[in-house]
């Protein structure tokens, strides 16, 4: 359960929100539980209806709640971890300026370790979706991670 809630939390940056994403499909998962046999792989179906969940929850903004983000709250860190934490954190902020389907293919693929045919079946979208969605994911992250450009003036 703990790696479906990190998974979750990557699709949609909240951990409350994650929370409830991870509740909502264990309750889906109970429900359709008499079909156990025919699931290949529990993760994978699982990331599968936690992909679907967070985007269904983007798309659905009046269901939501909008509460003020406490930025002044320390984040608790292991003795030693602050590398991996900025790391964490940088990840976070880059992967919050995607649009949920572009995080959700990224997710799925680079952190979830899903192929393109397994991402594309997941989703519901074509293989080609999911291969320019990546692409085009990359390019942004790769943009955002390069160092800005000093433009020189010459006199």
């Amino acid at each position: 359960m703990a790696g479906w809630r990190r998974t979750a939390f990557l699709l949609c940056r909240d951990w409350h929100l994650a929370d409830d994403l991870v509740a909502t499909v264990l309750d889906k998962l109970y429900r359709q539980w008499h079909r156990r046999d025919a699931i290949r792989s529990l993760d994978a179906y699982v990331g599968g209806m936690l992909a679907r969940a967070a985007v269904d929850e983007h798309r659905r903004p009046w269901r939501r709640e909008h509460l003020d983000d406490d930025d002044d709250a320390p984040v608790p860190t292991a003795p030693g971890a602050a590398d991996a934490t900025v790391e964490r954190l940088t990840l976070d902020s880059y992967l919050a300026q995607l649009g949920p389907r572009r995080r959700a293919v990224l997710v799925l693929r680079y952190y979830c370790d899903f192929s393109v045919e397994e991402t594309a079946e997941i989703l519901g979208v074509s293989i080609g979706t999911v291969k320019s969605q990546t692409a085009r994911g990359l390019e942004t992250l790769r943009a955002l991670a390069a160092p800005p450009t000093e433009t020189v003036r010459q006199a």
